[in-house]
């Protein structure tokens, strides 16, 4: 693999990672904390549901630092693509949100968005959000030519 090839996959990479740690934080701080809508698992008693968000807490922290370092390291090396990061970062974010709001609320059961009786418009708006992001994302990061070629480095 071309070191070129290799910065662009970190670049996407890096912004993935990015994009999960993003979407996980703003559905703890938002959803799980301010709202109060639900735990990152609520099959049992609420003491249980507190530590399952600061472990889901922590794990996004972890992808989000993990994703710093690796930006800090294609800046040295002057590889850093901001738009092939951005990319990444919408990808990650709605790959995550999508698992989420399918897997973890309707497979495995784990939580729901919010504990009321229709929950049908919570579950398209989230999810529609989530493939949106998708969407845009793998748009921003398989563009080709001349505009991929002659992006920025942000040093």
């Amino acid at each position: 693999m071309s070191s070129a090839t290799n910065h662009l996959s970190r670049n996407l990479w890096s912004g993935i990672l990015f994009g999960i740690g993003l979407i996980a934080f703003i559905d703890e701080a938002v959803f799980h904390q301010l709202l109060h809508w639900h735990h990152f698992y609520d099959k049992s008693t609420l003491a249980v549901g507190l530590v399952s968000d600061g472990l889901f807490h922590a794990l996004s922290w972890f992808a989000t630092i993990a994703s710093l370092f690796m930006v800090a390291d294609l800046r040295r090396r002057e590889a850093w693509r901001r738009t092939r990061w951005w990319g990444g970062v919408l990808l990650g974010a709605g790959l995550f949100q999508f698992y989420d709001g399918t897997v973890q609320h309707k497979v495995m059961g784990l939580h729901q968005i919010r504990y009321v009786s229709n929950l049908f418009f919570y579950d398209v708006v989230w999810n529609i959000f989530a493939v949106a992001m998708i969407v845009i994302g793998a748009v921003i990061t398989s563009r080709k030519g001349k505009a991929s070629s002659q992006e920025e480095n942000i040093s």
